[in-house]
């Protein structure tokens, strides 16, 4: 084993081992013991509603390591970032969405088709409307969802508590009969736009792309303690939610084609009242020209050696039986 491989095993090794002491001490469990990464109680404003927030999942502590494995398995630009572990070996003690941080989960620059399947059923129409939506990517990158009868590596639910996903290759991981990828009562009824919003922005965490307001540019902009009690208030949201999902910057040694952009579809819409200098972020409504040409880069329709590599953010860490626990053969993954 190379000195790289060897320092890239002990980091991995150390960050699993910090993300399951978090999980052990219970901070980021709920009173009512719910899967992590949904919110505390029923958001205010839910599914259809057009505050409502997406909130990124995290697999359990245990198979954090397992997961950065597959993640490079199938990516190799998916590498920890060094310059993050630092912090790591500084004694700063990280939770397990900082931890998400330091490993991409991007699908490899190959063309790809990722099956789709829906958990809770629905009329056909609804199911191909939602895929053509996941499918809006596909107009610059190479990868794509498909529909299958079977179970799908992508497994959608509307039944379960607001929107949120898994981040890209994670979904590997998950228990074929749990969903990884949630649309709280979406129907033929749901408006266009939140098609465009909240689709298009699921799909983007599918596919490995963080969400955009982490970026320290933008976090840097928000007062904690009022974005704390705004997101208690229209989310039901506890401050380690908002520090997961909000206020925890991506590491600078995230490789960031673009400049921050607030116009980007996976960027929170935040009001100003919980800005330092009282503007809003603007957020996103639906994939920009830049979420385009950056999903370009990242999927090229032709693979390309010079695709580049992101870190991956992730939230709240969702929990199972171990013997639930998904094995992923490196050499069949695709």
């Amino acid at each position: 084993m190379s000195d790289s491989e060897q320092k890239l095993r002990q980091a991995l090794m150390r960050i699993a081992d910090v993300a399951q002491a978090a999980a052990d001490t219970g901070r980021y469990v709920d009173e009512d013991d719910k899967p992590h990464g949904e919110t505390a109680r029923r958001p205010h404003n839910h599914a259809g509603g057009k505050n409502a927030h997406c909130s990124i999942k995290q697999l359990p502590g245990r198979l954090v390591e397992k997961a950065a494995k597959t993640a490079t398995s199938i990516n190799p630009m998916n590498r920890v970032s060094f310059g993050a572990i630092g912090s790591v070996a500084r004694g700063l003690v990280l939770s397990p969405a900082a931890i998400a941080v330091l490993v991409g989960k991007y699908w490899g620059p190959q063309q790809r088709r990722l099956t789709v399947s829906f958990l809770d059923g629905g009329p056909s129409d609804l199911r191909r409307r939602i895929i053509q939506h996941m499918n809006a990517w596909n107009q610059t990158a190479g990868i794509s969802f498909v529909e299958t009868r079977g179970v799908g590596k992508v497994r959608i639910s509307r039944n379960q508590a607001g929107y949120w996903s898994y981040l890209g290759t994670d979904i590997l991981h998950i228990p074929s009969n749990r969903p990884t990828l949630n649309l709280q009562g979406f129907t033929m009824n749901t408006e266009d736009s939140e098609f465009h919003r909240v689709v298009r922005h699921e799909a983007g965490h599918t596919l490995g792309f963080p969400h955009e307001h982490m970026r320290e540019e933008l976090v840097d902009l928000i007062d904690p303690q009022k974005a704390y009690d705004f997101f208690l208030r229209t989310q039901g949201w506890s401050r380690e939610m908002v520090d997961q999902q909000v206020l925890t910057p991506l590491s600078q040694d995230s490789i960031m084609a673009t400049p921050p952009d607030q116009d980007s579809i996976m960027c929170y819409q935040l009001p100003g009242s919980i800005t330092k200098d009282g503007q809003p972020i603007r957020g996103g409504s639906d994939i920009n020209a830049t979420d385009y040409a950056f999903a370009g880069q990242i999927y090229p329709k032709v693979s390309s050696e010079g695709a580049s590599s992101l870190q991956a953010q992730m939230g709240l860490a969702d929990e199972w039986s171990p013997s639930e626990d998904v094995e992923v053969d490196e050499e069949l993954v695709p």
